[in-house]
This record gives C-alpha cells, structure tokens and sequence, in this order.
C-alpha cells in the first residue's frame, strides 16, 4: 500500500506539469518544421510583380524655323535635325566652331555654308545607310552665326548686332537698337550688303522713316547687313 502511493506521487503533481508542458512544446516546434518543409501551392505563394511595360520613345514635334528657307548655315548656329517616325534619331545640336554637326549614326557631317534642306538632303544620303528612306527636316532654331545677324553702328541708342530672322525690315532693326542717336544723321544712313561676292550700298532715309513715316524706306534685310548711321554735320 505505500509503494503505490509513493508511485503515485512520483508521477503527479507540478514535475508531471512541467513534462508535459516539455513535451507539448516539443511538438509544436516540430510540426512548425514540416509545414516550413512542405512545397507551397500556387495560391499560398505570392504573386510576382507584373513586369514594368515597354513604352515607345515619346513622339517629338519639329520645331518653329527662325530663318528662311535660303538661310545659309554658320558656327554657333543651333539645328534641329527632325527625322520622321524616329524620334530616338531626332536631335537639337549647335554648329561646332569647325563647321560640323554630329547626331546619332551621322558623325562630323560639315554644315556651315549650307541651306537647311541642302544638310537635310546630305544627313538623308549617310542615315539612308541605316534607316530605310528616312526624311528628314534640319530646322535653325537658334540663328547665332555671324552670318545670320544684322549689325547696326553709329549714331543710334545701342549699336549691336540682332539676329535676322525671315521679313526683317530697316524700322524691325532700327527699333530693336532703341532707335536714333540724338546726333545722327538718319537721312543719310545706308545698308551695306555684299551680294554675289562684292559689296553694295542701299542709301536710306531713316529720319524720314522714322519721323516722316515714310514707308518707302523701310526696306527688307538679308543676312549680314550692316546699317550705317553716320552723325550729323553741325
């Protein structure tokens, strides 16, 4: 009879607590490990990220031309070589010192000394090699060169020189400079302009003009014209 009971109390009380809570532990961690080992079904597994879309160059629009179709090109001039359905090949670039442009596959291509459409049709002949019948618009957006300004010296408020742009006129220039010197000699100013290699001189009223409103003076300029105010005799 106290063999049982001393049997009894060895398996009971807080040390039997302390097995199973042992125990229990145990197979908690162990049933944890076989789910972690378990391969996941599809709808247990996140989804994976869609991947980002592949999206097309974004269209790029000509540019407004600040100059004539007969511009001729200069250094310091600033293009926009346009080419059609390849806006990944349409670029802005400025005239180099030496006289060339480059853009992508056409390197060094010499632009000075040439119209817009003439480069354009030259930029054509080298992308051809690469780009089937590309068309292309060489548009100047910036006219810097020397040949693409007017100069006005003498008896004016800011003798300097304005870029030309298409339809500039003796009145666009003369206002662009702040108008007449209170010394000049307007009646007697003159246009110097070199045309087919040799210089010529367009004589012109600018008082008249200017005071007068008399429209017959306001002639157009070319590129490279030099107005010429000379002070008046006292």
């Amino acid at each position: 009879m106290n063999i049982k009971r001393t049997t009894e109390n060895r398996f009971s009380g807080p040390r039997a607590d302390f097995s199973r809570l042992i125990a229990f532990g145990l197979a908690v961690i162990a049933g944890s490990a076989a789910w972690a080992a378990e391969p996941k079904s599809a709808a247990m597994t996140p989804a994976a990220a869609p991947a980002a879309p592949v999206t097309a160059p974004a269209p790029v629009a000509p540019a407004e031309s600040k100059v004539g179709s007969d511009y001729i090109i200069g250094p310091g001039d600033t293009l926009q070589v346009f080419v059609w359905r390849n806006p990944e090949l349409t670029v802005t670039v400025p005239v180099r010192p030496d006289g060339k442009i480059s853009t992508p596959l056409v390197e060094d291509m010499i632009a000075v000394g040439k119209t817009p459409s003439q480069l354009a049709r030259d930029v054509e002949k080298v992308l051809g090699e690469y780009v089937r019948s590309p068309q292309i618009n060489v548009i100047v957006t910036q006219p810097m060169a020397a040949f693409s300004q007017v100069k006005i010296i003498g008896q004016v408020a800011h003798p300097q020189s304005i870029a030309y742009r298409e339809g500039l006129t003796v009145l666009d220039a003369v206002l662009a400079v702040g108008g007449l010197g209170p010394f000049a000699a307007g009646n007697r100013a003159k246009v110097m302009r070199v045309e087919n290699g040799k210089q010529r001189e367009l004589k012109v009223k600018l008082s008249a003009l200017v005071n007068g409103g008399d429209m017959k003076q306001n002639i157009p300029l070319h590129p490279g014209d030099v107005i010429v105010v000379p002070e008046s005799r006292f």
